[in-house]
């Protein structure tokens, strides 16, 4: 429930801070004190669109804080966790109202988008008055209602699963039976391709494999080449080695006649000798090792022409030739189970169609039941609030063409304000005050079934009097003892059932060069005046007093 509305800089308010309890709270005052710009201020905390002339003259800006007491299972507090807000105690809803225009939420001092606030202040509270349409316009809603009033919420939610559960077999049967079609249209050109890459047998990263072996091969063929060279002429048929070793012969034999002068060269000779034949053998043996089968190369080559003529081909990267066979496979397995899965899937979604038109039949039939027990409560409302003439109906209409989420039913509250006119949409029919008294008997019938926690009621008693006037504050009072409601009123009939009066008043402040609104909460003898006031006018008799005082005694 609302507990505490603060209201800074907004039109005539400068600052004001009223505390709400429990039960049936009253704003009286005198037309013209500000109690239509209490209740903007209330909705623009609510999320309500916001105005620059909102703010009062000479500030640059207006702020409106609504704080709200909730029980802990509340929905609310679903809500606000589900849009990442904190709501562990109190729920704090802040809007603040700029000169140039702007405006910014807040819930417990987290900024919030407007859509956020709007959302939240649409679960705390309901504003109704003789023109406002915000719980009625939508024949949703109403559906709402009656399935709170007939306790047919949890049959709902079962109908409203099984509709979900319908359309996910339906859709996984249009998906599949698609798939299917596109494999059979497709059969021929399937085949050629799998049996294609069958043959190819593309392996992952076979191609970067393939051309990392190619390029070493081609690089060392080049070095091959070098060392064949290099091999010929320490081995080859120009080696200088047969040379070399016949002069050392020649020189091994002349040692005995001059070994001074020849064993150094022949030593120098021997180790020439002997590096030019380690050299022979490591050119040897680095041949050996790069040798390769002249054909392997063009193996390779070949093999990444085909690979990549059938990855331009088929519009995929070589590495991706592996995973298109696979799909491929499977696209054509799909031709072969794809019509026993078919019938499997369409006998899924026909029982799956069969639930949910069982439970929606089921719950349309409850409905219709729980809409002639609520039309007859709430016409059994009207005659006090001097409706005799009018006839309330929940005009329920089946159709299974429809269906959806929330069964196969329309419902929307209609009503025949004089007996021979025709009946129609509630909206349209009952005029601003019919509309609002309509709204009360729902309301009253309804009780805490499908309402917000705080209930606000504009002036719904403009226009009526005396007994139709009392019929309207006991209902306001009734109401009251489910849930907290709020009511501006001008008649001192609804003001005297009220737990807390509020007066609304202006003062002059400056000397009289602006004025602000203000609100007081009145005691009892105050209390007694004020009702004395809207009683008499603006002199209080004797006599208005003395029925002020009757009244909430008779109240009370």
């Amino acid at each position: 429930m609302l507990t505490r509305l603060s209201i800074r800089d907004i039109v005539l308010i400068d600052r004001l801070d009223i505390d709400f309890a429990e039960g049936l709270a009253v704003l009286t005052g005198e037309t013209g004190a500000g109690k239509s710009i209490l209740l903007d201020a209330f909705a623009l905390a609510l999320g309500a669109r916001g105005d620059a002339t909102l703010v009062r003259q000479g500030t640059e800006q207006g702020q409106v804080t609504a704080a709200f007491e909730l029980p802990r299972n509340h929905p609310v507090r679903l809500l606000a966790a589900e849009s990442g807000i904190q709501a562990d105690d109190a729920l704090i809803l802040r809007r603040a109202q700029f000169a140039d225009g702007r405006t910014r939420a807040f819930v417990n001092d987290q900024p919030v988008s407007v859509q956020t606030l709007r959302l939240l202040g649409a679960a705390l509270v309901e504003i109704h008055g003789q023109h406002d349409d915000r719980a009625l316009v939508d024949a949703a809603t109403h559906r709402t209602l009656l399935d709170a009033f007939g306790d047919l919420d949890a049959d709902a939610q079962a109908v409203a699963r099984l509709w979900s559960e319908r359309r996910t077999c339906e859709d996984t049967l249009a998906e599949h039976r698609a798939g299917v079609e596109r494999a059979q249209r497709e059969a021929d050109w399937l085949r050629h391709a799998v049996e294609e890459l069958r043959k190819l047998s593309p392996e992952p990263s076979e191609e970067t494999g393939l051309a990392e072996r190619r390029t070493a091969m081609m690089q060392v063929e080049k070095v091959a080449g070098d060392l064949r060279d290099a091999r010929d002429a320490v081995a080859g048929a120009q080696s200088p080695v047969p040379a070399l070793a016949a002069a050392v012969r020649r020189l091994e034999r002349r040692t005995v006649q001059a070994p001074g002068l020849i064993e150094p060269a022949v030593k120098a000779f021997d180790a020439a000798l002997t590096a030019l034949d380690e050299a022979r053998g490591h050119l040897e043996a680095a041949l050996a090792t790069a040798d390769h089968d002249p054909h392997e190369l063009e193996r390779i080559e070949e093999r990444l022409f085909a690979l990549r003529a059938a990855a331009r081909k088929y519009s995929v990267p070589v590495d991706g030739l592996n995973a298109l066979a696979a799909r491929h496979a499977a696209e054509l397995a799909l031709i072969d189970a794809g019509a026993e899965r078919l019938v499997v899937l369409e006998k899924a979604a026909a029982e799956s169609a069969e639930r949910y038109r069982v439970a929606a039949a089921a719950l349309s039939g409850k409905r219709r039941k729980a809409a002639e027990k609520l039309d007859k409560a709430v016409n059994a409302e009207l005659k006090p609030l001097k409706l005799d003439r009018a006839t309330f109906t929940t005009d329920l209409a089946t159709d299974e063409a429809a269906a959806g989420p929330h069964g196969i039913d329309r419902v929307e509250f209609w009503v025949q304000t004089n007996p021979g006119t025709r009946p129609g949409p509630m909206m349209k029919v009952a005029s601003g005050g019919e509309l609002a008294r309509f709204l009360l008997a729902l309301k009253v019938v309804l009780a805490d079934r499908g309402s917000a926690p705080s209930l606000v009621f504009d002036e719904i008693d403009t226009g009526v009097g005396g007994a139709v006037a009392d019929a309207i504050g006991a209902r306001l009072a009734r109401l009251a003892q489910r849930a907290q409601v709020i009511a501006v009123t001008h008649a001192p009939q609804v003001a005297a059932r009220a737990g807390r009066h509020y007066l609304i008043s202006k003062d002059t402040l400056d000397r009289g060069k602006r004025v602000a609104t203000r609100v007081a909460e009145l005691a009892a003898e105050r209390r007694r005046e004020e009702i004395a006031r809207m009683l008499s006018g603006a002199e209080i008799t004797t006599e208005a007093r003395a029925a002020a005082a009757r009244l909430i005694k008779a109240a009370g």
